[in-house]
């Protein structure tokens, strides 16, 4: 089983917008058997609540569940968890190291860096900006890519 981790600040913008539409595109490439996708935020301040409003308008704009999303915190056992912990921006990768431990096995990564003719490597917080479809298209791109990657690497 391949575990992907998509993580944010505080889970309720891109993070849970990653997890929707990566686990929707799995489900319709018929490969929800084989990975699991989850996301975290490295902050606690939205832990329980669901998707920012923004974040679940572009979802149903585009026919994507959010359904059963809940903000949660990013731990160390998660650094073991997931084969893929996959960050939104450099201060996300930041936080996240501060997480490892010596046994920590995850691959960690941004999510555009997988955008091999992206120049800025860092989605965009809609919290802060409000350009939630600007984000949607940059995470779309993104999660095409990983799936791609996943696909090669896995031999599946």
């Amino acid at each position: 089983m391949i575990k992907v981790l998509f993580v944010c600040l505080g889970n309720i913008c891109r993070s849970p917008m990653a997890e929707a539409m990566f686990r929707d595109l799995v489900k319709k490439e018929g490969l929800e058997h084989m990975i699991i996708v989850d996301s975290a935020g490295t902050g606690d301040w939205h832990v329980g609540n669901p998707p920012h409003e923004g974040t679940r308008n572009i979802l149903k704009k585009y026919n994507i569940s959010s359904d059963g999303i809940k903000a949660r915190q990013i731990g160390p056992v998660d650094l073991h968890d997931f084969q893929y912990v996959v960050a939104m921006d450099t201060s996300n990768i930041q936080n996240i190291e501060k997480l490892k431990k010596s046994n920590s096995t995850a691959h960690i990564v941004r999510l555009l860096d997988y955008l091999e003719d992206a120049v800025d490597k860092n989605v965009p917080d809609p919290y802060f900006t409000g350009n939630f479809e600007e984000v949607y298209e940059l995470v779309k791109k993104g999660c095409e890519q990983l799936l791609k990657q996943l696909r090669t690497t896995h031999n599946i």
